[in-house]
C-alpha cells in the first residue's frame, strides 16, 4: 500500500512544472518546520553544533530554511525521477567548474564524482551521465518495491548503478580504468567498519575509506559536485569543485580529512540546502557519550 501510494505521489508530482513543485515544496518544509517531528532534534543539535562561530539568530534562520529546502528535495522527485531527458536537463541553468572534470578524463585515469547530499543531489547523476559514462554506487530503498522505478529513473540518461558491496567496488575500479566517472555519496555515517574518524566541521565523524582507497588504487581525480536549487524554482546550478588537498594517498586519514573538508567546502557555499537532518554524527569514538 505504502509503495503504491509512494508511486502515485511521484507520478502526480512529475504532472506540475517545477515552480509549482518548488512551491508545494516550501508549503510542505515550512509544515515540517512548525510541526514537532523525528527529524527536528537532529537538524538542530548538527547546526547548533557545525556552526558555533555563528550567531543564534543566523543559525535558527539555517535551521528553518533546511527545512523549507527538505520540502523541495521532496517535491522535485517527480522531475528529477520522470522527466525526459531534454526537459530534465534544460533544468540545469548554470554548469561551473566543469572543467575539472574534462582535464581529469585527459589524464585516461578517470575522476572520482563526490556529491554529498546538498542540493538537488539527484540532478549531478543525471547530468554527468549524460555527457559522460558514469558508474555509480547505489543502495537499494528501504521501500523494495519502489527501488526498481528509482534505479530505473537514475539509469535513464545512461548511467550503471552497482550494489555497495564488493562486487559493485570491483565494477567502479574497472570504470576508472576505462577512463571514466565513478560517482559516491562521501558524507554518509559508514558506522565503525571501514572508517576511520576525521574532522567534519570541526567534530569527529566517522569518515568512509572507500573513496580514499579507491582514488589511490587507481589514481583518479577526486571532484566535488552538487546542484544549487534556484529561488522561485527556475532551475539548477551544478557546481564541480576541487578537492581541498590529496585524497588518494595511503594515509587514509589524511585522505579522509580532506575529503571531509571538501564536503564541508560545498555546503558552506549553500548551508540551508543540506541535509542536516541526517544524523551524520550518529558513531562516536570510544568512550564519546551520545551526539543525539
Amino acid at each position: 500500500m505504502q509503495s503504491t501510494l509512494a508511486k502515485l505521489i511521484i507520478h502526480l508530482l512529475a504532472l506540475l512544472p517545477l515552480r509549482i513543485a518548488y512551491l508545494l515544496g516550501t508549503i510542505l518544509g515550512y509544515m515540517a518546520y512548525l510541526i514537532p517531528n523525528s527529524l527536528q532534534k537532529p537538524a538542530k543539535i548538527n547546526i547548533d553544533r557545525c556552526f558555533p562561530e555563528l550567531t543564534a539568530e543566523q543559525r535558527a534562520r539555517i535551521y528553518k530554511n533546511s527545512f523549507i529546502e527538505l520540502g523541495r528535495v521532496a517535491t522535485e522527485t517527480g522531475a528529477l525521477l520522470l522527466w525526459n531527458k531534454d526537459r530534465t536537463l534544460k533544468l540545469i541553468k548554470k554548469v561551473s567548474g566543469v572543467e575539472l572534470v574534462e582535464q581529469a578524463l585527459a589524464h585516461g585515469k578517470g575522476a572520482i564524482i563526490a556529491a554529498p547530499h546538498l542540493g538537488a543531489w539527484e540532478m549531478i547523476g543525471l547530468y554527468c551521465s549524460s555527457k559522460y559514462a558514469m558508474t555509480s554506487l547505489y543502495r537499494p530503498l528501504r521501500m523494495s518495491q519502489l527501488d526498481p522505478i528509482v534505479k530505473q529513473a537514475r539509469e535513464r540518461f545512461g548511467a550503471t548503478l552497482v550494489p555497495t558491496n564488493v562486487s559493485g567496488v570491483k565494477t567502479l575500479y574497472r570504470a576508472l580504468e576505462n577512463d571514466q566517472l565513478a560517482g559516491i555519496l562521501p558524507d554518509q555515517d559508514p558506522g565503525t567498519e571501514g572508517s576511520v574518524f576525521t574532522p567534519f566541521f570541526g567534530i569527529p565523524a566517522s569518515t568512509m575509506t572507500l573513496l580514499p582507497r579507491l582514488a589511490n588504487k587507481s589514481g583518479a581525480t577526486v571532484i566535488f559536485a552538487y546542484a544549487e536549487r534556484l529561488p522561485k524554482g527556475a532551475g539548477y546550478h551544478i557546481h564541480f569543485l576541487a578537492a581541498p588537498g590529496p585524497i588518494h594517498g595511503k594515509d587514509f586519514v589524511e585522505s579522509a580529512t580532506h575529503l571531509n573538508k571538501g564536503v564541508e567546502n560545498c555546503i558552506r557555499q549553500s548551508p540551508a540546502q543540506y541535509q542536516w537532518s541526517y544524523k551524520r554524527f550518529k558513531t562516536r569514538p570510544e568512550g564519546e557519550p551520545p551526539f543525539y
